[in-house]
């Protein structure tokens, strides 16, 4: 029997805030070349610099991630059950199957990383295949491939290129707006006020899109499985789970925060203004309304 395709509504807001995000970047991009060229930076040395890194961080994003928590792709032999789920489910999705990848860590998490669709990779821990039920688990990786068929994963990796240069530049702004003693202070500052402003604002617009991608993924999961309590199920076992990983290793993890479908916060840690994700309660609540209208629409 074949296998039924999910059907995706239009998520005018995600794309919405896509397309802002973009725009708003391509501004800070510009904007940011050219103070730095004014100041005597050069522009086509400034050019080749960020333009390698952005094509570095474009094509190689992907592989410094799984690289940074320590995963390899895995094939259908080496993880037969993980292989067949997502296989299953790319179907149901109407994706092209990615590439499948495993973390041996205890940190309960999972995440996707890729430029396109076609060269898309998931990645599950151990952890996470420890601690979830056959279901959860299901619900999971239907999140990380939403975050592929949404194509979000290339928009926050650029996001987040753009708030890397700019730190790096606040750290070495003192290389940059030579001169004299007269212009080059007040150059170095104001190298410094604009990378700072464009670090700040990168930050902000990769937080606004990574908390409202991660409710469309939440939706797009229980679409594609049907079963929206599974997903709930497991969010609130993977932050159960988290309690229980040492802080060393959750700090090691962290970088990937904003690409995970829960937070790797170290114990004691409290909700604020900075976090990528949205309040599990609230994630929580929209899945319960999913099921509510779900099992209104069978009924």
């Amino acid at each position: 029997m074949a296998t039924q395709r999910a059907i995706f509504p239009r998520d005018t807001g995600l794309q919405v805030r896509m397309l802002v995000t973009l725009f708003l970047l391509g501004i800070l991009y510009v904007a940011f070349i050219g103070v730095l060229a004014a100041l005597g930076a050069g522009a086509v040395v400034m050019l080749v610099f960020v333009g390698g890194l952005l094509a570095a961080q474009f094509f190689l994003s992907d592989k410094l991630g799984l690289a940074a928590m320590g995963a390899k792709e895995v094939s259908p032999e080496e993880a037969p059950g993980l292989h067949a789920m997502i296989e299953r489910l790319c179907i149901q999705a109407d994706l092209p199957k990615p590439k499948i990848a495993v973390a041996d860590t205890d940190v309960p998490n999972a995440f996707a990383m890729g430029r396109s669709q076609k060269s898309a990779t998931v990645c599950a821990t151990t952890g996470i295949m420890k601690a979830l039920s056959p279901s959860e688990l299901e619900g999971v990786m239907a999140h990380e491939l939403t975050h592929v068929k949404n194509r979000d994963v290339l928009i926050m990796t650029l996001a987040s290129f753009f708030a890397s240069v700019a730190a790096m530049i606040l750290q070495f702004s003192f290389f940059f707006g030579g001169g004299d003693d007269d212009d080059g202070a007040p150059a170095a500052l104001v190298i410094f006020l604009v990378s700072l402003l464009v670090y700040v604002i990168s930050f902000f617009l990769m937080l606004a899109l990574s908390r409202y991608r991660e409710f469309a993924a939440d939706r797009g999961a229980a679409i594609i499985t049907g079963r929206p309590s599974a997903l709930s199920a497991a969010l609130v076992r993977i932050s159960d789970q988290m309690k229980q990983v040492p802080q060393q290793d959750l700090r090691q993890a962290e970088n990937l925060n904003a690409f995970f479908i829960v937070p790797a916060s170290v114990k004691g840690s409290i909700k604020t203004l900075f976090a990528t994700h949205p309040p599990l309660e609230a994630r929580i609540a929209r899945l319960q309304q999913l099921e509510s209208q779900l099992q209104g629409t069978a009924a």
